[in-house]
């Protein structure tokens, strides 16, 4: 039976395994680290891929759930790291960052990740959650004689301390209202019995940690100064495969408690009007940043509140939109704060007016950049367009057309701080001669916009397998 549990949680132990290997690694040969590091990663990926469409089950005494789903999920957060490791290179040695430890907090973080999405335990879930978080608590102070990222580190601890706090009494309360910590058995025991106000009461402490990993309103306030003070990489990571991580589980406890949540008018209020709010405010607030990274921080706030259309949905339809443009969004933001850590190892450009006339010195990385900004718009024929598609059509099946037309006229006002970066580099002279003289494209980036227009070309495929994760989440 042990060896059965190994099997069906190889993706886990598997990089629990590999998370050890490469702390000896670190300790006897630190120039290996970053191929090390790659490979593991790589490896992950092809573990993840290889089990997606058959191995389905519970594990180590219904601790884990272990289904399409789950490997969907760690699919894109394996592949969050991967990136972020290879576009993290070049930037730490620009920083003087030589830290091979980075690569090993980059490879927990994923570890905690891929805990929240199989988690069927909700002290499982809360592991994950505090192994992923501390992870990137540290990632954001890595670079440790930069007082912004100590002051964003500090930040990102003290509130993320306080909504681990919110999110573990409302564990317990739970516990208290149904005698029960495994979320099916929960599931189960809301079926048979009335949800109490204590149910409720810790349900709602509990949605307090998940918006504060999602950044959405009212609990974004750290979200601009954590991005802007952080390492760029680090900062990739923190604003896709977290807010992923923190979706997927969102989806598992909601699916869970979906007899007691589907026909509650006040629970689809709430998320609505939560949803509403943070769509609104990311991106009104991000009309009037010049720094960019501020910039895409608001914007990742306004992006959350799109993806929580698709949980007010509550249908298979929005679950799976919410996995796909999980991917996308994954894609695009690692890419634009890509581009941004290389223009960074030149010098310190951090506004839009700074990018002018990039597109007539470094033409490539120009249009790279052009393309994500395009796709975060929301524009076809790009991924963004149809994962923004997917998730306000499923909230219109859903019978909740006008949060879909919130959630179009919000997007359309991102299109103003989006198009604004677009005009500086390709209708703007430069502000000095040679300014971008030695910043060289990273292939990675090629990589990654490619893989954002295929998605929006050919989405086919990946859209048929975010259904299939879906179909068989939590069935047996």
């Amino acid at each position: 039976m042990a060896l059965h549990d190994l099997l069906l949680a190889l993706p886990i132990t598997f990089a629990t395994l590999w998370t050890i290997l490469l702390i000896v690694v670190e300790a006897t040969a630190k120039r290996a680290q970053l191929t090390f590091s790659l490979t593991s990663v790589g490896f992950l990926i092809l573990i993840t891929m290889m089990l997606f469409p058959s191995e389905q089950g519970y594990a180590f005494g219904e601790m884990l759930r272990l289904s399409p789903y789950s490997q969907f999920a760690n699919f894109v957060f394996a592949l969050s790291g991967l990136l972020v490791i290879t576009l993290s290179q070049s930037y730490l040695a620009k920083e003087n960052i030589h830290f091979g430890e980075y690569y090993i907090i980059v490879f927990i973080a994923t570890l905690g990740m891929m805990l929240m999405a199989s988690a069927a335990h909700m002290v499982v879930l809360f592991i994950g959650l505090e192994i992923m978080s501390i992870a990137l608590y540290v990632l954001a102070g890595i670079m440790r004689k930069d007082l912004r990222a100590n002051e964003a580190a500090m930040k990102y601890f003290l509130l993320g301390a306080f909504s681990s706090g919110f999110f573990l009494y409302g564990i317990s309360l739970i516990y208290g209202a149904t005698g029960e910590m495994t979320l099916f058995k929960i599931g189960i025991y809301l079926q048979e019995n009335s949800a109490t106000s204590l149910f409720w009461i810790g349900l709602s402490l509990m949605m307090v940690g998940f918006l504060f990993k999602i950044s959405a309103v009212p609990f974004h306030q750290w979200t601009p100064d954590v991005y802007e003070g952080s390492p760029t990489p680090s900062t990739a990571l923190m604003s896709t495969a977290s807010k992923a991580a923190a979706f997927t589980a969102l989806i598992t406890v909601v699916l869970n408690v979906s007899s007691q949540t589907e026909n509650n008018s006040n629970w689809i209020f709430a998320l609505s009007t939560i949803a509403v709010l943070t769509m609104v405010v990311g991106n009104i607030a991000a009309l009037s940043q010049d720094n960019l990274k501020r910039m895409l921080a608001f914007s990742s706030i306004a992006h959350a509140g799109y993806m929580l259309v698709g949980i007010v949905a509550g249908s298979d339809a929005g679950y799976s939109a919410v996995l796909y443009y999980a991917l996308v969004y994954s894609l695009m933001n690692i890419g634009a704060f890509g581009v941004i850590a290389l223009i960074e190892q030149q010098r310190e450009l951090t506004s839009a007016s700074d990018y002018a006339g990039l597109f007539k010195e470094k033409p490539l990385l120009a249009g790279v950049m052009a393309l994500f900004m395009l796709s975060l718009t929301g524009i076809p024929p790009f991924g963004g367009f149809i994962g923004k598609y997917k998730l306000f059509a499923a909230a219109v099946e859903s019978g909740l057309s006008w949060l879909a037309v919130v959630g179009v006229l919000a997007s359309a006002v991102s299109a103003y701080y989006y198009l604004r970066v677009v005009v500086f580099m390709f209708m703007r002279e430069p502000q000095a001669e040679n300014q971008f003289e030695g910043v060289v494209l990273n292939p990675t980036l090629v990589l990654i916009a490619l893989l954002v227009f295929l998605l929006g070309i050919f989405p086919t495929g990946m859209l048929r397998f975010a259904g299939e994760a879906m179909k068989f989440a939590f069935n047996m």
